[in-house]
Order: structure tokens, then sequence, then C-alpha cells
């Protein structure tokens, strides 16, 4: 078998953070103050090890549905670690970028975002990307929106697959090498449903707040010993 180099781009659909919460007798808002806890030491420990890219499921389109309680105070804390963690962000050098609509999302939360994206644009460490008011089906129907608008060409020519890649939200990201599920659950849930195409898959039981340093480390590892074929045969 041959193995797989160690991924460029790594997402993580961070679950569990509700369940960590209820067998605390806590309430979720403190499973999601846990949760951004545990992104910042992942974050932290993907630079180190010299990921290209991380992706962090943050926010989807249908997390929308869940009480205006939570959902008031998940906005809040996107808000403040997107002010709180700048520091953060050029120290270790990572380029933050966002994936997702911006309909929807709150002024505040828009120009803090804004603001870190364009501070930390020049660095050349880790991308981190944000997928904030995210959903797969919705960055497809916008990017076919999106060439139908600005791109003449369909006028011309049929839909090519390199054209619909180009007006995704961030088509210079490689696809990801390797998704990570925390929470023990077995799916994507609308997660970079275009580019998950032939990405490795890990799942694990563990609680998005519990997931360590070392966690990421066995998932990685778990990928290097991976024969990725795309399709073809060895």
């Amino acid at each position: 078998m041959i193995e797989s180099a160690a991924p460029f781009h790594v997402a993580i659909i961070m679950d569990g953070n509700g369940r960590w919460a209820k067998a605390r007798g806590l309430p979720r808002t403190e499973g999601h103050r846990q949760g951004l806890t545990a992104a910042k030491r992942v974050v932290a420990e993907a630079s180190r090890l010299g990921i290209g890219c991380l992706s962090l499921y943050t926010f989807s389109t249908e997390n929308w549905k869940r009480t205006q309680e939570e959902v008031s105070f998940l906005m809040g804390l996107i808000r403040s670690h997107l002010s709180a963690e700048l520091d953060f962000y050029r120290a270790n050098k990572i380029k933050v970028i966002h994936s997702g609509c911006r309909d929807g999302l709150e002024r505040g939360i828009l120009e803090e975002m804004d603001s870190v994206v364009a501070d930390t644009a020049g660095f050349k460490g880790l991308i981190v990307n944000l997928a904030i008011n995210y959903g797969g089906r919705d960055e497809i129907l916008r990017a076919v929106k999106r060439l139908q608008t600005e791109d003449d060409r369909l006028t011309h020519a049929p839909l090519t697959e390199k054209m619909l890649r180009g007006a995704l939200d961030h088509p210079e990201i490689s696809d990801p090498d390797l998704i990570i599920r925390t929470g023990g659950e077995y799916r994507l849930s609308n997660f970079l449903l275009w580019q998950s195409a032939y990405s490795e898959l890990y799942f694990t039981d563990r609680l998005w707040p519990d997931f360590e340093e070392n966690d990421l480390r066995i998932a990685i590892d778990s990928y290097s010993k991976r024969d990725r074929r795309f399709g073809g045969a060895k």
C-alpha cells in the first residue's frame, strides 16, 4: 500500500458542544464556549504541524433553526472571538478567510470579520477558513447565480466543472484532503459538498470541547496510512 503524504487541507465538523454541556448539567451555551477554546488549541496545533489550510464548520445555514437565544449567543461568541483573537492570528502569521453567505449575518459580525480578513491577508502561514452561515448546497447555488449574473460565457458555452469551481467561495484553496467529524455522527451535514468528492473522512466519538491536540495528530496519522486513488487503480 502507498501511504498518503501529510494533508495540506484539513476540514473539521465541530460537533458535540450541546451534548458535552448536557452531560455535565450545564447550559448549551457553556458547551459552545468550551468548543471555542477547543478550536483555538486545534488551530495552534495545526499551525505547529505545518498544515496549509484548516476549515472550521462554525455556523451552518441550518443552525438558524435553533432557538433565538442560542443563535444570539453563538453570534455574539463569533463576534467576540473575531475581535479578541486578532493578536493570536498575528503572532502565528495565520491568514483568516470566510466561507458562507453574508446575507443574514449581523453588520457587527461582518465588520469584525472583514477587519480580521483584511488585517491577516498578507500572512503566509496557516489559512483558517471560517465557515460561518455556510451550507454546501447554498454555496453551489450561489456559485451558479454568480455565474449567471457575472459571467457572459454562459450565453456562449455550456457550463463546465472548471467554471463552477471558479465561482465557489474560495476556488484558490485546494479541496480538503481530510475531513474530521467529532461527536460520533457519520455524515457531512452539508459541509463542503463540492470540495469533498475525494476527501478522506475521519470520525471520532470525542465531543468537540474534549478534542485535544493529540486527537488531531491521531486523525492525521490515520490519514497518512490511507491509499488515495482518486478513482484510479494502483
